[in-house]
């Protein structure tokens, strides 16, 4: 490579040439803290135009387009979800240590309210196990009136992260912490269900305590509930085995199959009841008739005592907080698995989710979100759109009408294995097996999240692994990988070039001074070259440790070249100190650097 060095009359000439270009390079620099007005007029405007309103209101787009075609699968779909939401809100209220109409009462508005805030036509919000394991674990003792609060302040805090457009925020819940999550929570939701499909006594739905109080009452099992019960299972695991099988009845056989059980076992204790027997735990009386429509209670009466809305909402505590947040990831990861591939709107999801459990406080429901079971049957069932949520909705508003007589005769141990069958499938060994093959550190937040729900319960461990999680982000950002690379000029100068591959904040600036001074000293070159290439962005602690290593350097008797810096760079540095930085920035091939460090090296 061949090398002009320059004299050192020249090189004066070009750095006085530079540094007179300093009140160029200054005005060009300057930063201007953002306006903020211009901002908040884009913004709140925002809420007047047509294409907010159409993005609000996702109803305004897919029904204008809706073909008469579309109706027989909507209706197909929505007749099959509303089987199986069905016995699953009995189920869930009793899981929650509330009455079973309250199952029913918070299966039917929200999806009145998601087909018209809802984008995704395959998810289905209402009652779940996680969230009425959650329920139960803070107001299970309270009384209705504190979940039904809980659902609206839920709502309510919902509403407004979709609104200030905070969706983003889930993108901080990596997918082996949710993965952990689900695995956990199916497993604590399929543990407390023991008891009743063995028929014992006890209350307790927590990993640990459940056990515990199988361990201690086993004694107690009923036969025929445990008999029930586990054949209960063995008929869902059949039937669902049926999808792919026998055509159209075979697939429609397994998308109703927890209705098929519920209906045999409620006539079965039927049949029992008018020969005066009665073999199995019962359900119980279902209030029957439609909830009124009212306000959420603000206020209660608990052991004669008077609560007001400040107190009501102290007792319910953390709940406050963990709900809505696990409201959040349940739904965005349903809809992110059956958006295959699209991209999703978060905020708009949050909007929908609010609105639905605002709107289901008013008529007694327990808090909701989307369901992972009754997502999978709607999309197995065809759905072409939100409206198939009507169907469902209208189907559970007849059943509370007409057939609350005869939810009296299902037995617990069926609800418990219609429970426990579909925890099965959530408990994602599938997710270990991936997270293992693609990146192996991963299975550390995975580990740490499911065995952190289980033994501390499942808000804990959900921000347990979150934390971790973040710790790990954390730390890669603040150990950026530096190649390095040895170069001797065509002149015999030797030269160091290190290279950041990320961008420099303050959690990685020591690391990379700490690196670059070692190296240094361990190569004994005469002149460093730093290339920024890889650097997009410094903050303010990153140019002023940056500059203080220059200054340690040039103390050691180093030469420092900052090869190929972006402009934004360069300005957040020459504004700390352009007379430092200015001189020492160079741009261009191997030629122009090979160039640079010998006029750099003259005496």
């Amino acid at each position: 490579m061949a090398v002009h060095c320059v004299t050192l009359s020249e090189l004066e000439e070009r750095k006085q040439k530079q540094l007179n270009e300093n009140g160029d390079v200054e005005e060009d620099c300057s930063e201007k803290f953002p306006s903020v007005g211009p901002m908040l007029t884009s913004k709140l405007g925002g809420f007047c135009n047509r294409k907010f309103i159409f993005k609000r209101l996702p109803i305004l787009q897919w029904l204008p387009a809706y073909e008469a075609r579309f109706l027989l699968e909507d209706i197909v779909a929505g007749l099959s979800v509303g089987l199986t939401v069905i016995p699953q809100g009995i189920a869930f209220a009793v899981m929650a240590n509330l009455e079973p109409q309250y199952g029913l009462y918070s299966a039917f508005m929200g999806c009145f309210v998601y087909c018209v805030f809802g984008s995704c036509k395959d998810l289905t919000i209402g009652p779940t196990a996680i969230m009425a394991l959650m329920v139960q674990v803070y107001v299970g003792s309270l009384g209705a009136n504190f979940a039904i609060l809980l659902t609206f302040l839920t709502g309510c805090i919902i509403l407004m992260l979709g609104l200030l457009n905070l969706g983003f925020l889930v993108q901080f819940i990596s997918m082996p912490v949710t993965a952990g999550f689900t695995s956990a929570a199916a497993i604590t939701i399929a543990s407390g269900q023991v008891k009743s499909l063995l028929g014992l006594p006890g209350r307790s739905n927590e990993f640990v305590d459940s056990w515990i109080n199988v361990y201690e009452h086993i004694g107690q099992t009923k036969l025929w509930d445990a008999v029930l019960g586990f054949t209960t299972i063995g008929v869902l695991l059949l039937l669902r085995s049926l999808r792919s099988k026998w055509s159209l009845m075979g697939k429609y056989l397994a998308l109703s199959r927890n209705a098929v059980v519920v209906i045999g076992g409620a006539a079965l204790a039927y049949y029992c009841s008018t020969f005066g027997s009665k073999p199995f735990s019962l359900t119980g009386t279902v209030t029957p008739g439609l909830p009124p429509i009212k306000l959420p209670p603000f206020t209660t009466v608990l052991n004669n005592e008077t609560l007001a809305f400040n107190e009501m909402t102290s007792m319910l505590g953390s709940s406050i907080i963990a709900l809505p947040l696990i409201a959040i990831l349940e739904t965005i990861a349903i809809v992110k698995a059956f958006s295959k591939g699209k991209s999703i709107d978060a905020s708009q999801e949050l909007v929908a989710l609010g609105m639905c459990n605002i709107f289901g406080s008013l008529v007694s429901s327990m808090p909701i979100t989307g369901s992972f079971t009754r997502t999978a049957v709607n999309n197995n069932s065809g759905v072409r759109t939100p409206l198939g949520g009507i169907v469902t909705g209208v189907l559970v508003l007849l059943s509370l009408g007409l057939l609350t007589d005869t939810f009296y005769f299902i037995p617990k141990t069926v609800l418990a294995g219609v429970m426990i069958a579909a925890m099965f499938f959530m408990i994602e060994f599938h997710a270990a097996l991936e997270i293992w093959r693609t990146k192996k550190v991963d299975i550390i937040p995975f580990m740490v999240t499911l065995v952190s729900c289980l033994l501390l319960g499942l808000e804990y461990g959900m921000l347990i692994g979150i934390a971790l999680n973040i710790c790990f982000v954390l730390y890669m950002t603040s150990r950026p990988n530096i190649d390095q690379a040895l170069l001797r000029t065509s002149s015999g100068i030797e030269a160091m070039v290190v290279k950041p591959d990320q961008s420099l904040i303050y959690s990685s600036i020591e690391y990379l001074k700490h690196e670059v001074v070692k190296r240094t000293d361990k190569t004994q070159v005469t002149t460093v070259i730093i290339d920024g290439s890889n650097v997009s962005y410094v903050d303010s602690t990153a140019a002023k440790i940056f500059s203080s290593t220059i200054e340690e350097l040039a103390l050691r008797g180093r030469t420092v070249l900052l090869w190929n810096w972006n402009r934004s760079v360069r300005c957040t540095l020459i504004r700390l100190n352009k007379v430092q930085f200015h001189p020492l920035f160079k741009n261009g091939g191997l030629e122009q650097l090979d160039k640079e460090i010998c006029n750099e090296s003259l005496p």
